[in-house]
């Protein structure tokens, strides 16, 4: 299992929105979720920066395959036209990146 931090800025008008998205999560997302074997998968919002933490666990063995059928999905590019609006990647992102991965320093169970 390796568990994965990410970081993206939210637009202020759109706070609101995103948080009624995310209150009621189409129940296709969340199967598709689950079967590109992410698990505990969390997002906090930081007001007032409008800063979103993600947080999940990948359970699977090929990263890329599984992103890769995350992205091809009909349904999740639908989704996902609803909630890129809603962000601001940050500029120091890494080329391809949209959400900006973070390096695990710390963990204890």
């Amino acid at each position: 299992m390796q568990r994965m931090g990410m970081v993206i800025g939210l637009q202020p008008d759109k706070v609101e929105e995103y948080k009624a998205l995310h209150a009621a999560v189409w129940p296709e997302i969340l199967q598709l979720i689950s079967s590109c074997n992410i698990r505990n998968y969390s997002i906090f919002l930081r007001e007032p920066e409008n800063l979103l933490f993600g947080y999940w666990e990948y359970h699977g063995t090929d990263f890329a395959a599984d992103m890769a059928k995350m992205a091809a999905s009909e349904r999740n590019q639908e989704w996902w036209s609803y909630c890129i609006p809603c962000q601001k990647p940050l500029e120091t992102r890494a080329e391809g990146e949209w959400w900006a991965m973070m390096d695990q320093v710390f963990h204890l169970d």
